[in-house]
This record gives C-alpha cells, structure tokens and sequence, in this order.
C-alpha cells in the first residue's frame, strides 16, 4: 500500500511533534500488518520551493490569527500563510484530500479556523481536528480518519 502523503506547516513546534507521533505510530501499525499504510511527513515552510505535486495528500494546518473574532469581525491568518500558498500553487489544491486542523480550544470561534478556511478555499473536506500537540488517543484516530479517507479518494 502506498504511503498516506501528509503536509503540514509548523510554527511553535506542536503540528511537527504531532506528526512525528503519527508517522511512528503508522510504522507500528505497518508492523503488524503491512497493508496498513505509512506516513509520509513533507514540512513546508517559508525556506520550501514550490512544487506542482503529483501525488495526493492531506494538510494539516494550526491556526494563528490576528484581529477580529474570526467570525463576524474579521480575521487575518498568521505565519501559516506559505502552506495555504503552496496548496494554491499550481494545481495542488486538487490533490488536497482534506484539512486536518489544530489549535487551542480556548480560543472558542477560532478553534481550527484556518483549517476551516482552507478546506473551503481549496474544495477539500475538513476531516478532524486535534487541540495543541495532540494525545495518544488523537494519533489512533486520526491515523484511521486518514486511512478511510485515503481509501474512499482511491476508490472513486
């Protein structure tokens, strides 16, 4: 099984480690049974050159905003920006199977607002979310939610 291809952008550090944990969890899952497919990390950044990608994947977006409630208010997104750009670039944003977000739940509205955002700029599904870093028990699912929507993007 290929791998599942899973982009993401990290600013302080939370989206990288949640990754990270998911990547190994994925190698134990492969483990034990190999049609459980691995992960395949890509950071972008602002250092990243611009590719037209070929393969299908998932971004994983925090949130960091500036002015306004999100909402009503207005909303203004922060050091995220390259991800969104990259998705835009070319034709990426068709390869995009959906928009894992994160954040701070107690930023209520704004909880996951970017990844709301981008699954509507880019016509991709927003398919989970994990707060901060993330737990053991969000790793477990959101390595399934990965895998049935990997699945269901395959098989049309």
């Amino acid at each position: 099984m290929k791998p599942i291809n899973v982009m993401y952008i990290s600013v302080a550090g939370n989206t990288r480690y949640f990754i990270q944990n998911l990547t190994e969890y994925a190698e134990e899952q492969h483990q034990e049974q190999s049609d459980n497919p691995l992960i395949n990390p890509i950071e972008i950044s602002d250092q990243s050159d611009f590719e037209a990608e070929e393969n299908d994947f998932f971004a994983f977006v925090p949130t960091y905003l500036d002015g306004g409630n999100g909402t009503d208010n207005g909303v203004k997104e922060l050091m995220t920006n390259t991800l969104g750009e990259y998705i835009d670039y070319k034709n990426n944003a068709d390869h995009c199977i959906g928009v894992i977000g994160s954040g701070n739940k107690n930023f209520n509205d704004q909880y996951c607002l970017t990844a709301k955002r981008y699954a509507k700029m880019f016509n991709a599904p927003f398919i989970t979310d994990f707060e901060l870093r993330g737990s053991n028990s969000d790793i477990v699912r959101v390595y399934n939610e990965l895998k049935t929507n990997n699945l269901s993007k395959t098989a049309k």
